[in-house]
């Protein structure tokens, strides 16, 4: 299982503390789209403050205009306010989807939580309709958990 094989190197990304947060966000982005073949973009998003958005961190993909997201819009606002994994086998679906690219078929958003409190998410755009699986959902899981790690 190739989740398997990428859980050590996501610890090694985390645990390099030579680079910055940014950077070490940036490479598990790389690995993941780099990776795993249904995984067509890879990014965080993190809450701005006291503020109810997310704005835009480290991401491999396609550019995106979505830079800043109220909370409560989109797969990911949701999740902001929900504070619990979201699968979208089907984007089109969707009454409140954010279209970020029509080549979009599939969303999953796993949010992060630092000390109870959730500061941001990963949020995994796919050009295939319905892929993600339960393993998907664990496998991040496990990277947000790491990513904490990191961001406390």
């Amino acid at each position: 299982m190739i989740f398997e094989d990428l859980k050590p190197q996501v610890e090694t990304i985390v645990s390099n503390t030579e680079k910055t947060v940014d950077e070490r966000l940036f490479s598990i982005c790389e690995l993941l789209e780099a990776q795993i073949a249904y995984y067509n973009w890879v990014g965080f998003y993190f809450r701005h403050g006291n503020t109810e958005e997310l704005h835009i961190g480290p991401y491999v993909g396609e550019p995106t205009d979505h830079t800043v997201i109220p909370f409560g819009k989109g797969i990911c606002g949701q999740v902001a306010i929900s504070n619990k994994n979201f699968v979208v086998p089907d984007v089109s679906a969707q009454d409140n989807y954010i279209a970020c690219s029509i080549t979009v078929k599939a969303e999953i958003v796993i949010p992060i939580f630092v000390n109870g409190e959730n500061i941001g998410q990963i949020d995994i755009d796919s050009n295939t309709p319905d892929p993600f699986t339960e393993a998907d959902e664990r496998f991040l899981e496990f990277v947000c958990a790491q990513v904490a790690t990191i961001l406390n």
